[in-house]
């Protein structure tokens, strides 16, 4: 399957592994596509498992629908519904990073039959996101997140001088060059920066369907150099966490993990299928 459709909307997915494989859903953050995932769903496949990476709502070519309401979370996990209606799965193990990680998140809460087990990297459970912001130093490391709202403004600046300042970003938070170029062409295609903005922009909606305590077994995994997420919400993720649940600290990593730490992400993964499958 290369890829799905939802309301008249297309989705490219890159599907692999063994057809009968347990089935992995992987979903890449900002501004990235299922590239993202690339080492890390060829060590995935390696050890029998199934791999299914969707460019999500926004980063498909075929599905960028316009206003900020489209992009809303329960938006998102629907997607992720239909990509496993369409690959004939009732459930699937789910690794989310960054955005796709909220997403995860949220999927496992609201739609926890369709979730075997959650693999969360980098992002914590958005209410210990909630809480850190009032009693960490999170609200400071989040300061983009109020500038991607803005209407017109972080598209001119991210896009000025052919996407320099995107690519610059990207290698700042440690992708290497070649990556770092792929995201931000990615970006330059009609339409494709407003549209992975308005996942932020769609976030006072979110705000309003709170995504609740999660009831699958879940892997955590956060990075030391990640200078957008910081500890605190991190350590405060458990509780909102009501089954197995495994944080581990990869040291020295910055936010990028799917690229930058494929061999122990994809390690970790595996194990937590194989735990819980």
């Amino acid at each position: 399957m290369d890829s799905f459709t939802r309301d008249g909307l297309v989705f490219d997915v890159r599907d692999g592994g063994p057809a009968d494989g347990a089935p992995v859903v992987l979903l890449h953050g900002f501004p990235q596509d299922a590239a993202a995932f690339t080492a890390v769903a060829d060590q995935l496949r390696t050890a029998g498992l199934r791999t299914l990476a969707p460019d999500q709502r926004g980063y498909s070519p075929g599905a960028r629908p316009s206003g900020r309401a489209a992009y809303r979370l329960r938006e998102l996990t629907a997607d992720v519904l239909a990509l496993l209606d369409a690959a004939g799965l009732g459930s699937a193990h789910v690794v989310g990073h960054d955005w796709g990680g909220l997403v995860a998140w949220a999927l496992a809460a609201w739609h926890p039959e369709r979730v075997r087990t959650l693999s969360a990297l980098s992002v914590p459970h958005p209410a210990a996101m909630a809480r850190a912001f009032v009693t960490s130093d999170q609200a400071l490391r989040s300061w983009y997140m109020g500038l991607f709202q803005l209407p017109v403004l972080p598209e001119r600046l991210l896009l000025a001088g052919d996407a320099a300042a995107l690519r610059r970003m990207l290698q700042t938070s440690g992708l290497p060059p070649e990556l770092s170029a792929h995201y931000a062409r990615r970006m330059q295609e009609p339409g494709a920066l407003t549209a992975a903005l308005a996942w932020y922009r769609a976030l006072p909606f979110d705000a309003r369907d709170p995504v609740g305590t999660v009831r699958v077994p879940t892997l955590h995994l956060w990075s030391t150099r990640d200078v957008a997420l910081g500890r605190a919400a991190t350590e405060q993720t458990r509780r909102f966490v009501d089954a197995p649940y495994r944080l581990e600290v990869l040291e020295g990593v910055p936010h990028f993990l799917p690229e930058l730490a494929p061999g122990r992400v994809s390690e970790l993964v595996t194990e937590h299928v194989r735990a819980h499958g």
